[in-house]
């Protein structure tokens, strides 16, 4: 008998069909013997729904009451699929992330989770209840509402699974794994059968959106294997784990774009001690998230110094910026929006060499110029025109081998 924890995603729980679906799977894990902890997230379209909402009310929606507002998606979910199991027979019950004690800090929207208790879970796995737990929400300490932020329902299955020292967390959604890109921009890409954390977590935060990339983070702190799986067809998916020889044997595991970006650059920058740090000091404490950083060679003791940042994030970052300049005595301040993110993933990159070259030639030859560079151990990023993402993606994808041989052109081998 394994505990598991499984989590649905939006489109999984979209209609009551749907639900009814999830109810079926979840009670066939029952009828194996499995203890489960279900995990949900709120209809597709729901938030967006509430946001709209909340912006048709106040032009500037307070954090606070967008986390009491935006929580109560999954709070239906959870209702209706408990319903739907004791309808069935199975003694179910519904739980939200403070009744199941997930305490956060007080960041409004993007909270981080301090600790989960998970007691009232224990107790009933103990008396055979399924428990089914609206994700992506928990509670402060001052008993305040939190949310997790986009994909949060993901970092509430890990750190459930992580505190329940459950074997497994399954994550079901719209697709059967993780893929070496994304399909509907690589047709080629195939599903990978094994991820390290490492790979997974550097694919995630670069833009690929089969796992939020906190909930990997989690994963690897706590040795989770997470699987990633399909709701909507059977089948072997992606088993996120350890990293393992076989996984050094490949130089790229994976390529991703991200549209979500975009460029800013402070023009003529006093170039001395302390600038930088009353530059990013300010975005930190606003919560926005600093990528890439470039600093061109000083001229006349003034430099030119470039960052991206979430596009999400920009209208909050713009007019802090500009306080900023003025403060430290920048000349101005230039916005770039049009720009995407094309990365290489791989732990092989730490054995293989030569393949920055490689992007770089590639990239050449499609004639797509590289605005900025950022590397680390298992990951080369390359800052380009929006216009060029896709194609950037499709000929890297091919150019490391990573393209799906369909079973024809196999056998003609």
């Amino acid at each position: 008998m394994a505990l598991l924890v499984q989590k649905y995603g939006g489109t999984s729980v979209g209609t009551i069909e749907r639900i009814h679906r999830v109810a079926e799977r979840v009670a066939q894990s029952h009828r194996a013997g499995d203890q489960v902890v279900v995990v949900l997230s709120a209809m597709s379209g729901e938030t967006d729904r509430l946001i709209k909402l909340a912006h048709e009310a106040s032009a500037t929606p307070d954090d606070r009451e967008m986390d009491m507002l935006l929580s109560t998606g999954e709070r239906v979910t959870v209702a209706l699929l408990a319903m739907d199991l004791r309808s069935r027979g199975l003694n179910a019950r519904s739980y939200t992330g403070r009744q199941v004690g997930i305490i956060t800090n007080s960041v409004h929207t993007k909270a981080r989770i301090a600790r989960v208790s998970a007691d009232r879970l224990r107790e009933a796995l103990a008396k055979g209840i399924i428990p089914v737990v609206a994700g992506f929400q928990g509670i402060n300490e001052q008993s305040d509402v939190t949310t997790l932020g986009r994909g949060g329902s993901d970092l509430s299955a890990v750190a459930l699974a992580a505190a329940l020292k459950a074997d497994r967390c399954v994550i079901f959604t719209d697709v059967d794994g993780v893929y070496t890109s994304d399909p509907n921009v690589v047709p080629a890409a195939r599903r990978i059968d094994k991820i390290s954390y490492e790979e997974m977590l550097e694919m995630a935060s670069l833009g690929a959106k089969v796992l939020q990339a906190r909930s990997v983070e989690f994963a690897a702190k706590f040795n989770v294997p997470v699987e990633v799986n399909s709701s909507f067809k059977e089948g072997k998916g992606t088993l996120v784990t350890r990293e393992d020889a076989d996984m050094e044997a490949v130089a790229v595991a994976g390529v991703t774009g991200d549209r979500n970006q975009a460029k800013i650059t402070m023009v003529g920058v006093p170039d001395k001690p302390g600038i930088a740090a009353k530059i990013f000091g300010p975005v930190a404490q606003a919560n926005i998230n600093v990528d890439m950083i470039i600093q061109n060679v000083s001229q006349d003791a003034l430099t030119d110094l470039s960052f991206t940042v979430p596009r999400a994030d920009l209208r909050a970052a713009t007019p802090l910026l500009q306080a900023v300049a003025n403060d430290v005595g920048a000349r101005s301040v230039a916005i770039t929006e049009a720009i995407a993110k094309v990365s290489l993933i791989g732990v092989g990159m730490r054995s293989h060499s030569g393949v920055a070259a490689k992007m770089f030639e590639v990239l050449s030859r499609e004639g797509v110029n590289i605005m900025m560079i950022s590397t680390s151990e298992i990951k080369i990023s390359c800052v380009i025109a929006e216009k060029y993402l896709e194609l950037a993606m499709r000929s890297l994808h091919t150019a490391f081998g990573l393209d799906r041989v369909v079973q024809g052109e196999q056998s003609a081998k």
